[in-house]
């Protein structure tokens, strides 16, 4: 979602290559400085594209920093928590309270986008957890249909739709896409029958 400077490529590097740095950046997600924080956030991010094993043991920091009032803090970590799914799934629950508020948070794309990844890459990995995530996933189609961050979030949902999801959210995803599969000309349309496709 971010261009990533070389101070945080380096810094990440430096984390993975050091547990005492990646603590002592890591710690820096609670800090009192909010610049702090989202270079925290920015490099845990960085880290997450690479070495997601690396963080196992942070997972309940990053969902904690959900919780912070700036939002490149809370994006940059649901981009982390995104990857580390795969991870460490029982871990990334956690998450699902805040990547609900940040879906709904009044006028943030990329926190928007953040959120629907997390939730729909979390969501296709059991059935138990399709139940919790689909009703947010659901509603956050509806609120941002239309948007310009709809478009990225139909690759989310893409993958969601192949996942290991009920039969509810197949009904609903075809439900909420088959206009869009039948009428939608360019992207939209390709997206929206590759999902109808998927569930049907």
């Amino acid at each position: 979602m971010s261009e990533k400077t070389d101070e945080t490529r380096e810094l990440a590097a430096a984390c993975i290559a050091s547990g005492d740095i990646l603590q002592k950046t890591v710690e820096q997600l609670e800090g009192s400085s909010r610049r702090n924080r989202q270079k925290a956030a920015s490099v845990m991010s960085e880290i997450a594209k690479t070495n997601p094993e690396v963080l196992g043991p942070y997972i309940a920091d990053m969902v904690d920093a959900l919780s912070r009032p700036e939002i490149q803090t809370r994006w940059e970590c649901l981009e982390a928590l995104t990857r580390m799914v795969p991870v460490d799934s029982r871990a990334c629950d956690k998450g699902i309270e805040g990547a609900e508020i940040a879906l709904f948070d009044e006028g943030n794309d990329l926190l928007h986008l953040g959120a629907m990844r997390f939730l729909c890459a979390l969501g296709a990995t059991t059935e138990k957890r399709c139940e919790k995530v689909w009703p947010l996933i659901d509603e956050g189609m509806q609120c941002y249909h239309g948007d310009p961050a709809f478009q990225d979030m139909l690759v989310a949902i893409i993958d969601f739709s192949k996942g290991k999801i009920t039969d509810e959210a197949k009904a609903g995803l075809k439900q909420r896409m088959s206009f869009d599969a039948a009428n939608a000309k360019g992207v939209l349309g390709v997206r929206a029958k590759q999902i109808v496709e998927n569930v049907s």
